[in-house]
C-alpha cells in the first residue's frame, strides 16, 4: 500500500497499489479553464493527482507509466497532450513556520528546488546571457522580493522560449502557508506574498497554457485571487471531477478483493465511507489504504482513526467549545446520532476569519471533511451530517473531554456518586449519574450502531471515575470468559466493582439492565477482581437512554477458603 508515497511514477514502477484516477485528465481538459482550483479535505489524494498530472503532460515523460490506465484508452487525447508541455510543479504543503521570514525562506527553497530541475536552461541557445543571469537568481536562497514575486512567471517565460511551447503550472496545497500564518499572526504578510506570486504567474503571464491548484479551502478572491480572471473552481459541491479524489465503493470493493479482504467490506464502509462530493459517494482514501495495510499484517485488528490522527482536529475542538454559545446542544446531539442539520455554506472563507462566527465554522467543518452533504444541496443551503464512524468518534471524544472539564468543577456530586457506587446504593448512583449527564449531550435513537452509543456512555462513566483518587479503574480488559466494560478495585477496603453499560433503545431500561447483569455473571467478569484479592464484589448493570439511566446492582461476598 502506498502510505506516504505521493510520487505517481514511484507508485507505478515500484509495484504499489494504485487506484486509477487518470480519468481526471480527460475531465480537466474537457472542462477547460485557464486557472483551475480543486478544494478537497486533507489526505484525499490531492498530491498524488498533481504528481500524475505532471508525469502526463511534461515533455520527456515516460509514456509507459500510463499503460493500461483509463487515460490510455483516449488515444487522440494522449497523442495531443501526453508529454507535450513544459511543466512547473511546486508544493507549498511543507511551508509551515512559526514566523513569516522562516515561512518565506521555505517558499524560496521550493522555488529553488524547481529551478534546479530546470538548470538545463543555462545551456539553452535560445536564452540570452541576461536571461540566464535572471535564471541564476531563481537559484539564490536569499532571493529578493521582486525576484520571488516574479519567480514562477520568469521560469515559465524561460521554458516557453526554450521549448517554443506554453507552460503548465501546478501548485499543490496552495493554502497551507495561509493556514499556518493565521495561527501565528503573520497572515497579512503571507497574503501579500502569495497574492503577488500568483498574480504574476497566473494572470499577467503570456507563457501560461493553464494552471491547476489544490487546497483545503477556497480562500476568498478578495484575499488571494484579486485580479485573477475568474479561476475555475472545483469545490465539494461541484459534480465535475467528483470521483477523482477519494475512493468510490467499486474501487474499495476491488481493493479488498485484490488482497482477499472482502469479508471486511462492511466495517470498512461503516468507518471510512460516507463522503459526498458533487454527485459521487466516496471513501476517505488515506483511511482505506492504512486500514488495508494493517489488515495485511494482522486480520484481528480493529479500525482506528488514521485520518483523525494525522492532525490535531482543531476545527472540531473549537466547534464543540462553542456549545451553548451559538452551537446548540441539540445540533451536536443530532450530528453525533447520525442525523442532519441544514446550514448555509460559505465556500469563500479566509483563514483569518474562519473562526469569527459559528456560521463560518459550519462551512469550515464541511470544507475540511468533518461534515459532508447528505443530499443534493438547495443552492448554498446544505444538509450536513457526520460522514462515518471515524469522524463521529472524533466528535464524541471532544464532547467527552469537555464533559470532563465541566464535572471537574463539581467535585461534590462526583464524590457523592463514587460513594454511592462503592456502597452499592443503586438508586442514589442512578440519581447522581443522571444529574451529571445533564452537563453534556445525549445520544438519540437513530441508525447509528448500538455499540457506538454504549461507548459514549461508557466514556462518560470513565470521565467521572477518573477524578476519584485511590481507585484503580480499568476498561475493556479480559476477565473470565470475556471483556468487561469497567472494573474498579478499592484495595484498602477489598471492594471490587464491575460495570456493564447498555444503551436502552426506546427506553427499555429494565430489559437492558437484566442483560447487563446476566452478561457479567455468565462471563465471570469478576474473576480478575477475585484473583486480585477483592472480597466484596459489586456487579452493576447500567442502562442509558438520552439523559436518563437505570441502575441495578448485584452483590457477592467472596471467600476463597
Amino acid at each position: 500500500m502506498p502510505i506516504g508515497i505521493e510520487d505517481f511514477a514511484e507508485i507505478i514502477t515500484q509495484g504499489f497499489y494504485y487506484v486509477d484516477k487518470t480519468g481526471m485528465i480527460k475531465e480537466l481538459l474537457g472542462n477547460w479553464g485557464k486557472v483551475n482550483l480543486f478544494t478537497r479535505p486533507r489526505r484525499f489524494g490531492k498530491s498524488i493527482n498533481m504528481s500524475m498530472l505532471k508525469y502526463f503532460f511534461e515533455i520527456g515523460t515516460d509514456k509507459r507509466l500510463f499503460d493500461g490506465l483509463a487515460i490510455s484508452k483516449e488515444i487522440d487525447l494522449c497523442e495531443k497532450y501526453m508529454g507535450q508541455y513544459p511543466v512547473i510543479s511546486i508544493t507549498l504543503k511543507s511551508t509551515e513556520a512559526e514566523d513569516f521570514l522562516t515561512a518565506r525562506d521555505l517558499i524560496v527553497m521550493e522555488i529553488n528546488r524547481e529551478a534546479r530541475r530546470m538548470q538545463f536552461l543555462l545551456e539553452s541557445e535560445k536564452l540570452s546571457a541576461n536571461e540566464k543571469e535572471s535564471f541564476l537568481s531563481l537559484l539564490d536562497e536569499h532571493m529578493e522580493n521582486k525576484t520571488l514575486y516574479s519567480s514562477l512567471s520568469l521560469l515559465s517565460e524561460f521554458l516557453k522560449k526554450h521549448y517554443g511551447k506554453k507552460v503548465i503550472i501546478l501548485i499543490d496545497e496552495y493554502d497551507v502557508p495561509l493556514a499556518k500564518a493565521s495561527r501565528q499572526n503573520y497572515y497579512n504578510k503571507m497574503v501579500l506574498l502569495i497574492r503577488n506570486l500568483f498574480e504574476k504567474a497566473l494572470k499577467t503571464n503570456s507563457a501560461l497554457e493553464f494552471a491547476v491548484l489544490t487546497g483545503c479551502l477556497r480562500v476568498s478572491k478578495e484575499s488571494i485571487f484579486t485580479g485573477l480572471n475568474n479561476p475555475k473552481m472545483y469545490t465539494l459541491l461541484d459534480a465535475r471531477c467528483d470521483e477523482q479524489f477519494g475512493f468510490t465503493d467499486e474501487e474499495v470493493r476491488e481493493m479488498l478483493a485484490y488482497y482477499d479482504l472482502g469479508e471486511y467490506y462492511d466495517i470498512t464502509k461503516e468507518w471510512f465511507d460516507g463522503y459526498k462530493i458533487g454527485r459521487a459517494n466516496v471513501y476517505n482514501p488515506w483511511d482505506v489504504i492504512n486500514w488495508c495495510d494493517q489488515l495485511l499484517t494482522d486480520t484481528n485488528k480493529i479500525p482506528k482513526s488514521y485520518w483523525a490522527n494525522s492532525s490535531g482536529n482543531e476545527e472540531v475542538q473549537r466547534f464543540i467549545q462553542k456549545m451553548g454559545n451559538g452551537v446548540t446542544k441539540t445540533q451536536i446531539e443530532r450530528l453525533i446520532s447520525g442525523e442532519t442539520v441544514q446550514k448555509k455554506i460559505e465556500e469563500q472563507l479566509t483563514y483569518d476569519t474562519m473562526y469569527d462566527s459559528v456560521e463560518n465554522m459550519w462551512s469550515l467543518l464541511y470544507a475540511t471533511g468533518y461534515l459532508t452533504q447528505s443530499e443534493t444541496p438547495a443552492g448554498n443551503l446544505v444538509r450536513l451530517t457526520i460522514p462515518n464512524t471515524e469522524v463521529r468518534s472524533i466528535f464524541r471524544d471532544f464532547v467527552l473531554k469537555l464533559f470532563e472539564k465541566k464535572i471537574a468543577q463539581d467535585g461534590v456530586t462526583v464524590s457523592a456518586f463514587c460513594e454511592a457506587l462503592k456502597s452499592g446504593n443503586a438508586l442514589e448512583t442512578e440519581r447522581l449519574f443522571t444529574a451529571l449527564m445533564k452537563n453534556t449531550i445525549s445520544v438519540r435513537d437513530t441508525a447509528v450502531r448500538k455499540a457506538f452509543k454504549e461507548s459514549f456512555y461508557h466514556g462518560l462513566l470513565l470521565g467521572i471515575l477518573g477524578f476519584k483518587d485511590g481507585w484503580s479503574v480499568d476498561s475493556n480488559r479480559e476477565s473470565g470468559d470475556g471483556y468487561y466494560d469497567i472494573a474498579i478495585e478499592i484495595e484498602d477496603e477489598e471492594i471490587g466493582i464491575v460495570i456493564e453499560v447498555k444503551y436502552a433503545e426506546n427506553a427499555r431500561f429494565e430489559q437492558e439492565c437484566k442483560k447487563a447483569l446476566q452478561q457479567i455473571n455468565e462471563n465471570d467478569y469478576t474473576a480478575e477482581l477475585k484473583n486480585d484479592g477483592m472480597r466484596t464484589l459489586l456487579k452493576y448493570g447500567i442502562a442509558c437512554y438520552k439523559s436518563q439511566c437505570k441502575v441495578v446492582v448485584g452483590r457477592e461476598e467472596y471467600n476463597p477458603e
